[in-house]
């Protein structure tokens, strides 16, 4: 990038924050207005800021109908392509606005309209995309739980919402595994206050299930005979959607989206952060029950009239650790999101990296990874196999779409390992001490976010209000509270380190275990690894490391674990007091990818850990269990 690209990004990013009415009401522009806004941004109650107040503006509208009326109808939308069942289906716009329309018909005619609360609980079917933009259409708030989850899970979110309509399908499908979801539904609505009125299911031929008389309705009926509904005329500060996320209480955080401020956002990062323009492709491998789909496989690539890859498999096993290029191959695939750890399970699989060299990889030409902090030799291994760029970027589920991110469209800055590069227009990151102070350039803070938060972030939690402001706003006054650790060094890079509360004491010195893991995966026979801290009695906590190791590799563990403490010791110093590194078969993680880090510790610490509803299999922390009881912990 030139001197000169850099300042130009530079100035928008400040304009941004000098003049938001004007920036983000010029991004309103390339919308579809019912009904104009009477102003950009009503900061009169903070620090409940809403944007584009008196607005009239329906997403789905914006996401479907828009593009068929400006000719674009044949257009292929949505693919959706599943390994698990050997089947890929395209829906190009007009298709899929009428698939929408007479679910939404179907939707309505149970008596859901404007406001009511409606649970989609599927796997990734196309009919998932399907159902939360049918929601959207009526004004419907639509809740997506991720399929598969537990009873007693679905039951919190269930009394919570109040759902009047739950939709759902007989099964999911895990790599060859049939799973059951008609069961786990009947028994959340059992165990459940609030019980919905109606549910719709979706029979999948791999396992059809039965129906409960009088409240379960057949999917595929329902939709047929219903009407086309019109789409609501809704308000761009009404509810989109609630998105639960792990609250610290045992009551999830229903996290509260709009229509107006949420599809401006998003519209404008497609182009600016993921460089993508209308007719072009995105793969986001994720799951729609998490934040990722919602905004990434479902509304942005829509708003934008790109066409987006719904994608039922795994990174490896469906059937291979080639899976995502031969998508990328198979689709003209421009641009691929996805964790950084799909990324590692495909680099421990594939080391030398055959299958992306297999074939040439046609109009690709960007990778994005987020979702976790991405350690540097995973990012400089792709980097390294695609010869392209990969760019790590940094959000949650709160914020909706990126916070700092190497935004492609506007034009890429250089590249720092560690690093999701700068605070993405909108976004005024700063890294403050428990005093709530900026600290200096290069020094560990919490990480926060000046208020008012741009559009698409949330506005409070599911009535909620107060726990809306104790859990994110009250730390540190007049700002939005991270929960991440990091630095900003002196040219305004971000580097987001560690979960505050994976920041360390040892012997009074405070230690990210996310920088310790960034050295222990620079070993060469390291896959993946963790790094919490224990217990100690003299120094009142201690690293320890968990490594899984590369396919292949035959050397004794004990001589890894010198290894990587002399590594630890040269690059961070004999303060970090490293010692301890056990070799595992694999990591406990929740189905997003995250390492269960917490639970961990828990288990290292001796303490009673409950199983994460989010994990991907409870196994996984008995075989962590294990390895500590032997190690002596």
């Amino acid at each position: 990038m030139t001197e000169d690209a850099a300042a130009r990004f530079d100035a928008i990013h400040a304009r941004s924050l000098r003049d938001p009415e004007a920036f983000w009401g010029e991004a309103a522009a390339d919308l579809a207005w019912v009904r104009p806004y009477d102003r950009v941004l009503d900061a009169s109650r903070p620090p409940f800021y809403r944007w584009f107040p008196g607005g009239r503006l329906n997403i789905c509208y914006n996401a479907l109908d828009r593009h068929v009326a400006a000719g674009r109808g044949d257009q292929v939308a949505l693919i959706h392509d599943s390994p698990v069942t050997g089947r890929v289906d395209r829906y190009t716009y007009r298709q899929l606005t009428e698939r929408v329309a007479k679910l939404a018909g179907a939707i309505a005619a149970l008596g859901v309209g404007k406001g009511d609360r409606v649970v989609i609980y599927l796997p990734m079917v196309a009919e998932a995309a399907i159902a939360m933009l049918a929601c959207a259409r009526l004004g419907a708030v639509h809740s997506v739980v991720f399929g598969g989850f537990a009873a007693r899970e679905l039951a919190t979110r269930i009394d919570d919402a109040k759902p009047k309509l739950i939709l759902s399908a007989s099964c999911g499908i895990e790599t060859t595994k049939r799973v059951p979801y008609k069961p786990l539904l009947d028994a959340a609505i059992e165990q459940a206050a609030a019980k919905p009125a109606h549910c719709l299911i979706l029979q999948r031929p791999e396992l059809p299930c039965d129906l409960v008389p009088g409240r379960d309705l057949d999917w595929a009926e329902a939709a047929a005979a219903a009407e086309p509904a019109p789409c609501a005329d809704t308000a761009a500060t009404d509810p989109l959607y609630i998105l639960y996320t792990s609250g610290t209480t045992g009551v999830p955080k229903g996290v509260v989206r709009d229509h107006g401020g949420y599809a401006v956002a998003l519209h404008w990062s497609m182009g600016n952060v993921f460089g993508l323009a209308p007719g072009e492709t995105m793969f986001t491998a994720s799951d729609v029950g998490w934040v990722v789909g919602h905004s990434y496989i479902v509304y942005a690539p829509l708003l934008k009239g790109c066409t987006s890859v719904l994608y039922e498999g795994k990174p490896i096993g469906t059937p291979d650790a080639g899976a995502f290029w031969r998508i990328v191959r198979d689709h003209g695939v421009h641009v691929l999101f996805t964790a950084p750890t799909a990324f590692r399970a495909i680099r421990r699989e594939d080391p030398d990296g055959r299958f992306i060299k297999a074939a040439p990889l046609g109009p690709f030409r960007a990778l994005f990874l987020a979702g976790e902090r991405c350690d540097p030799p995973t990012l400089a291994w792709a980097e390294t196999q695609l010869g392209l760029p990969v760019i790590d970027h940094w959000w949650q589920t709160e914020t909706g779409w990126p916070i700092v991110a190497n935004c492609l469209g506007i034009g890429r800055l250089p590249i720092k390992p560690g690093s999701p590069t700068k605070p993405v227009p909108g976004w005024e990151v700063l890294a403050l001490d428990e005093a709530g102070q900026p600290v200096a350039p290069g020094e560990i803070g919490n990480l926060a976010i000046k208020l008012p938060l741009p559009p698409g972030s949330l506005t409070t939690l599911w009535r909620a209000d107060e726990r809306y402001v104790s859990s994110y706003l009250a730390a540190f006054p007049g700002y939005y509270q991270s929960g991440d650790a990091g630095y900003i060094d002196e040219e305004g890079y971000v580097f987001v380190m560690t979960r505050t509360d994976d920041i360390i004491n040892v012997a009074a010195h405070r230690l990210s275990t996310g920088s310790m893991e960034e050295v222990v995966a620079a070993h060469p026979d390291v896959a993946e690894c963790a790094v919490i801290g224990v217990l100690d009695e003299v120094k009142g906590q201690m690293p320890l490391g968990f490594v899984v190791l590369k396919s292949g590799v035959v050397r004794p563990d004990e001589q890894i674990e010198r290894e990587i403490a002399q590594l630890i010791r040269d690059r961070i110093g004999p303060i970090a007091g490293f010692k301890r590194t056990l070799v595992v078969d694999r990591l406990p993680k929740t189905r997003s990818g995250k390492i269960l880090r917490q639970a961990m510790r828990g288990l290292a610490d001796r303490k009673p850990v409950a199983t994460p509803p989010t994990i991907d299999d409870p196994a996984a922390l008995d075989e962590i269990d294990a390895a500590l009881k032997k190690a002596g912990f």
